[in-house]
């Protein structure tokens, strides 16, 4: 029997939000919202719909292998060169992108307990040594990741704001943290739900960039321009980074289709703008729900809420599928007691509540899903609770 490399056989594989499909095979049931992958739920820009229709006509020929349009376009768009950027299947493809690149057997990657899952899975396919720092208050805790760095330290990965806590660390604390990363270990900040966070105080990473630090940014298509499906994720980085991250990178690892939605959902500021709104009013009125029902969560800086809940997030998740909404439990990520709900349309939000409050008086649980002094986390600077 053929054996893969030893470091694969410690990689599980990734499990993803159920598809509102495989609910409707397995339970038959069809009137089902899914809030399991922090998915836009207005969809994509109209402007980009159109570009998908006109596009489609073009899917016999291999796309650009260099995206020139969508590269010069987002370069304008972000006020740097093409030449800083990498385009990838996705912003995971260009973390996988980074790991191939810079990270050997003996080297060793820094990241957080409770981030994204994607650090572990890619340390593990390069072999190497990973150190997880705990989090503090469900934060990245930047002080412990910087005095974890030791002469084998290769790479540090930070998601600002954090899936699936949805916590973000500040722009004070990443300058402190930035001046003790020595210049040969590589910083990568993956800023998926920038576009999202409105806090005044949240970092602006680029100028790290362009001094010509090895500091990677990695961006998506994927959540606020709701293009999960069509897989457009980028990275933002110094040239010469840029260029080796292009010797490991697959020909026409981006799509024809996706690079012409991409171009089209950049010019449609009106799309995200009413993204962003719709979803300061769901967050709002799913706090307020949450503290009526005395839940404890994690107040979030991305499109996503993670909640806790009894007995379990898995057992929660099952009985919400059996109410037509689907979810994410997170105890691959340390959170037995959490699931994730992202941020819906108000309609979907006022379903997901009513569901959950069926939830919560059909289970057979020592305590009902109502949060007593027991359930609050030890995180409690983060979260909020109906005293």
């Amino acid at each position: 029997m053929l054996k893969p490399k030893p470091s694969i056989d410690t990689i599980q594989p990734y499990q993803g939000g159920k598809p509102i499909e495989e609910v409707q095979r397995e339970l038959g049931i069809t009137d089902i919202i899914k809030l399991a992958s922090n998915e836009n739920p207005l969809g994509p820009s109209p402007l980009a719909v159109q570009a998908i229709a006109e596009s489609a006509t073009q899917v016999h020929l291999y796309p650009d292998g260099n995206a020139y349009y969508l590269k010069t376009e987002l370069a304008q768009h972000l006020e740097v060169s093409p030449e800083h950027l990498i385009l990838g299947n996705g912003s995971n493809d260009v973390l996988q992108l980074i790991a191939e690149a810079y990270v050997a057997p003996d080297d060793e990657v820094i990241y957080a307990a409770g981030a994204f899952v994607v650090y572990s899975l890619v340390t593990k396919l390069c072999s190497a040594t990973a150190v997880v720092v705990p989090m503090v208050n469900d934060t990245h805790n930047l002080s412990a990741m910087a005095a974890a760095i030791t002469d084998k330290t290769k790479v540090i990965f930070v998601a600002n704001p954090n899936n699936p806590t949805g916590t973000m660390v500040t722009a004070d604390e990443t300058a402190a943290f930035i001046e003790q990363v020595p210049e040969n270990v590589l910083v990568v900040f993956d800023e998926a739900y920038y576009e999202y966070v409105a806090r005044s105080d949240y970092p602006q990473t680029l100028p790290y960039v362009l001094e010509g630090r090895n500091f990677i940014i990695t961006r998506t298509f994927s959540k606020i321009y709701g293009l999960a499906g069509l897989r457009i994720g980028y990275g933002i980085a110094p040239p010469t980074l840029v260029e080796t991250l292009n010797r490991v990178r697959q020909p026409f690892n981006c799509s024809l289709v996706g690079q012409a939605a991409a171009r089209a959902a950049l010019k449609d500021t009106d799309h995200v703008t009413k993204s962003q709104k719709s979803n300061a009013v769901g967050k709002t009125f799913l706090y307020k729900a949450f503290d009526d029902m005395r839940l404890g969560y994690i107040r979030t800086e991305g499109n996503f809420i993670m909640l806790h809940v009894e007995p379990s997030g898995a057992e929660i998740t099952d009985a919400l599928l059996k109410q037509g909404v689907i979810v994410r439990p997170m105890a691959g990520y340390g959170y037995p007691n959490t699931v994730r709900v992202t941020i819906g349309t108000q309609q979907e939000n006022e379903r997901f509540i009513t569901a959950l409050k069926v939830v919560s008086y059909q289970l057979p649980v020592k305590r009902s899903l109502v949060a007593d002094s027991t359930l609050v986390p030890a995180t409690k600077a983060q979260l909020t609770t109906d005293n």
